[in-house]
């Protein structure tokens, strides 16, 4: 009886599969941030519109002697959801980044109204989510444990360390056995989980998707290590607030940023039929590799004009609908030249017609957890119709119409944008998001 039940069920799912569109629809039906511009993705999208900045000077007396003494940290005060997320018993099996990917999970399930019970639901949601780096503090502490001792050191080490947990503990508490699968590309993390999640949707591997990326490796292990990359910035350390500073000529380097920030990725006629509330649509993907150099992106942009030209491809749009370009631009003095070059070169005149913000200057970079943070300000961009600002950008690189300082209303008769994350190792990701 058994075995006539299973194969009955697959038989349906193949079915489902053989007769289901190839190119399915997707569309954003839940938010979940934890981010240095607040936790709650209200809180954060009208803080990033207001002009603040969650970038602040680190303390401690182990920072003291970095070049870099400032990062994008959590705020927090006692009794908060953050703290409660990484109490000590969460901490003693979970990396905090897995504590943060949980909470901005269940803002962002409670938000889309879909915590599903039955089988057939479990079954058909899935998780993509990872992080860039793993906690080195973690790593440090415990190597000090293991000379103290081997019973000393946690069973909950390479569990906590490993980079596809967090998308693991979200399906074991959920129940969700769709698709479970991790991405762990430097700082592209973000926007390729959103791509893959959106691919395994429009193939039929899922109805619903969990997708984003967590990152909480701020510590002076990791901050001595970029500052001897010279990636970091160093000349704000007494205006903390001044130091991301996206496409302007005084940059000098990224911020480090911490966060989580989770999307809920549904099937469109899935959506329809459970009358969901649907901020955005997904409308492709795109992705390339510079093959030139570990950290530093190809010159003339190909890298990223290629990822850019691969989403307009996938979404079937031509590139004059593109009205607005969501950076990854981390302020750094290379990178973000390379990007403004590229999308001149792929957009030619219409470049004039494209507003450009990277909203780095908030919240700093978070690293694995960048392209999906900016991803969620990105459709929430084409909800409501308003363009985040880039904030320090007293005096741009060249003549691309950025949003500057303060946000504007976006004037489009559909709203369409790209939204781009680069990582080391010339991994790089783009997604085309639309209006409904």
């Amino acid at each position: 009886m058994y075995k006539n039940i299973l194969k009955m069920k697959v038989f349906h799912q193949l079915r489902k599969y053989a007769t289901s569109n190839a190119r399915r629809r997707v569309v954003v039906t839940g938010l979940g941030v934890v981010s240095p511009l607040g936790c709650g993705t209200k809180l954060a999208w009208n803080n990033l519109l207001k002009g603040h900045c969650g970038i602040v000077s680190l303390q401690g007396e182990e920072y003291f002697k970095l070049p870099c003494k400032v990062a994008g940290l959590i705020p927090t005060q006692e009794g908060d959801d953050v703290i409660k997320a990484l109490s000590k018993s969460n901490l003693r099996s979970m990396a905090p980044a897995t504590c943060l990917a949980l909470l901005a999970t269940s803002e962002a399930l409670k938000d889309a109204q879909w915590i599903p019970e039955s089988d057939e639901d479990k079954e058909n949601t899935g998780v993509a989510l990872g992080m860039g780096m793993i906690d080195l503090k973690d790593v440090c502490d415990t190597n000090d444990a293991l000379k103290l001792g081997y019973n000393k050191v946690s069973p909950f080490f390479v569990p906590r360390i490993l980079p596809n947990m967090a998308a693991g503990h979200i399906s074991i508490k959920y129940g969700l056995r769709g698709p479970n699968h991790a991405v762990s590309t430097a700082c592209a993390t973000g926007a390729h989980s959103i791509g893959d999640a959106f691919r395994f949707i429009r193939n039929g591997d899922a109805d619903v998707m969990v997708c984003g990326g967590a990152e909480s490796c701020i510590s002076p292990l990791a901050i001595a290590g970029f500052c001897r990359l010279r990636a970091l910035s160093t000349a704000f350390n007494d205006a903390p607030e001044q130091a991301s500073r996206p496409f302007d000529r005084k940059r000098d380097g990224f911020v480090m940023g911490e966060g989580a920030a989770v999307l809920i990725l549904e099937e469109f006629e899935h959506a329809v039929k459970r009358n969901a509330k649907m901020y955005a649509e997904i409308l492709g993907y795109g992705l390339s590799g510079d093959a030139s150099h570990i950290t530093t992106p190809r010159e003339d942009g190909t890298g990223a004009v290629l990822s850019m030209s691969r989403a307009l491809r996938d979404s079937n749009i031509d590139k004059e609908q593109i009205t607005y370009i969501n950076a990854h631009a981390t302020s750094t003095p290379v990178g973000d030249g390379i990007e403004s070059t590229a999308i001149k070169s792929l957009f030619q005149k219409h470049s004039t017609n494209i507003s450009v913000s990277s909203t780095k200057g908030a919240h700093g970079h978070l690293l694995g957890a960048a392209g999906n943070l900016e991803a969620v300000f990105t459709v929430l961009t084409c909800h409501h119709g308003i363009l985040p600002p880039t904030l320090n950008l007293d005096d741009a690189v060249d003549d691309l119409n950025y949003v500057s300082k303060v946000s504007k209303p976006w004037q489009a008769e559909k709203r369409i944008a790209l939204k781009n994350s680069f990582g080391f190792g010339g991994t790089n990701a783009t997604l085309c998001i639309a209006q409904l």
